[in-house]
């Protein structure tokens, strides 16, 4: 199959991206495909769940869940190399890939990860890395990192699914830095009490998926188009931008379908192509 492209990607993504790096007002965001989200803030980087590899493309070749890309690999890892965060919203290789991770990690040596802390054995096993390199998060905890406070808060991927200390499993993110704070959903299903978490952050923007809950798929289900476009609205994001769609042609949605309902709900948004920037104006 013919693969959706990039709106720009390796050369071109390198350059925009560097462009912006003197950037003092506001922040900027790019799309890297999947649930991947780059924050440029300041001259300060954070990124938010890569996957940027074909692993599980190659892993389930010769099985009966081929993992068949859609859309072009929009840059190689290693060539990422002004990064300062780097999260992983829990243990699922399209949020937690070692292909991604390695080359990132030897790419930028004071990088610092985050992670939800329950993951924590899962999480260095899988990378390789000392069990003291990962920084860990339950819901109800912030910590300052690179000048962005990270805080947790909780995901359903299918269920609020917590270890035998308590500690969720399935995360979200709210990043705040310089006034802002952006919301990064990880993997969730809305779940009661979702609103009342996210509504007091007030968040500028919030990244959101839109693939659904289809248990003929064999996977852990996501919130649908119409939810995303409702869940913005009630907890009052300024901006809703969708994410998990267009890589794997057994796991996506028509981003479309959530432009449908955004209109419907009056939730503002913004479809980004793969590769694609977007910058947040200063508050000033």
């Amino acid at each position: 199959m013919t693969l959706i492209s990039a709106f720009q990607k390796d050369e071109d993504l390198l350059k925009d991206i560097k462009k912006y790096a003197p950037l003092t007002e506001g922040f900027r965001i790019w799309w890297l495909g999947q649930s991947g989200f780059l924050i440029q803030w300041k001259g300060k980087y954070l990124l938010f769940d890569p996957y940027l590899s074909d692993s599980l493309t190659i892993k389930y070749a010769a099985t009966d869940k081929p993992h068949t890309r859609m859309s072009e690999l929009v840059i190689n890892p290693a060539r990422l190399d002004m990064i300062n965060v780097v999260t992983s919203s829990h243990n699922h290789t399209d949020h937690l890939d070692a292909e991604t991770l390695g080359p990132l990690f030897a790419a930028n040596p004071a990088i610092q990860f985050v992670i939800p802390e329950a993951n924590r054995a899962f999480v260095c096993e899988r990378l390789k890395c000392p069990e003291t390199f990962p920084i860990g998060l339950n819901d109800g905890q912030s910590m300052e990192v690179a000048g962005f406070k990270l805080y947790g808060v909780p995901a359903a991927h299918n269920a609020l699914e917590r270890d035998a200390q308590g500690r969720c499993k399935y995360m979200g993110f709210v990043a705040e830095f310089g006034g802002y704070r952006v919301y990064h959903s990880g993997d969730t299903l809305w779940y009661d009490g979702m609103v009342e978490v996210l509504k007091p952050f007030a968040v500028d923007v919030a990244f959101l998926p839109i693939n659904g809950n289809k248990p003929e798929r064999r996977v852990a289900g996501n919130l649908s188009a119409e939810e995303a476009a409702r869940l913005g609205v009630e907890i009052g994001a300024k901006l809703v931008i969708p994410h998990h769609y267009d890589l794997f042609t057994f796991n996506t949605e028509d981003p479309h379908e959530f432009e449908k309902y955004a209109k419907q709900y009056g939730t503002p948004y913004r479809i980004l192509k793969i590769g694609e920037g977007q910058s947040l104006a200063s508050r000033e």
